[in-house]
């Protein structure tokens, strides 16, 4: 039996229709196993983490009469680095804060901004002049006081 090649271009028609069904069911799929993997990661991230505050609090408890002033006691939350998403790309070894590797460490943010970039670490934080920093700060723009908070945590980690 032989099978036309191109009656009326209806074979070309449905093979082209079976890719199109197949690609939006293979697309789906995908999309669906990733969403899975992704919620179920970030489960246990967040346990972790709910873990991790708990035996802070434990050992702040324990540790209340014993504090040396020397030390500074700053919860994950409170760092102002981290709430932000600093770290999600940079690392702060100055702060021991231990950070992604797509951006630089930031321990010498503070005195090294102003000759990379034109401007003093406040103004850079206001508008910066990188392509990147632009898009993530501008997708999510810092108030005064946050800044200032930054500027402040950076000029501890320069210190160090």
């Amino acid at each position: 039996m032989k099978i036309p090649l191109c009656k009326g271009g209806e074979l070309l028609k449905t093979s082209i229709i079976h890719f199109v069904i197949s690609a939006i069911i293979g697309l789906g799929l995908g999309y669906l196993v990733y969403d899975i993997i992704l919620d179920s990661s970030d489960e246990d991230t967040v346990l972790t983490q709910e873990q991790a505050t708990d035996q802070t609090a434990a050992v702040e408890e324990e540790d209340e009469e014993v504090e040396t002033p020397d030390v500074e006691n700053v919860s994950n939350e409170e760092n102002i680095l981290q709430t932000k998403g600093c770290i999600g790309c940079h690392a702060v070894e100055g702060l021991n804060l231990q950070g992604g590797v797509t951006g630089p460490d930031l321990s010498k943010a503070y005195s090294e901004v102003e000759g990379k970039h034109g401007k003093p670490l406040q103004e850079f934080l206001k508008e910066p002049t990188s392509a990147v920093m632009s898009s993530v700060i501008g997708g999510s723009p810092l108030s005064a006081e946050e800044i200032d908070q930054i500027v402040e945590e950076l000029k501890k980690a320069a210190e160090q």
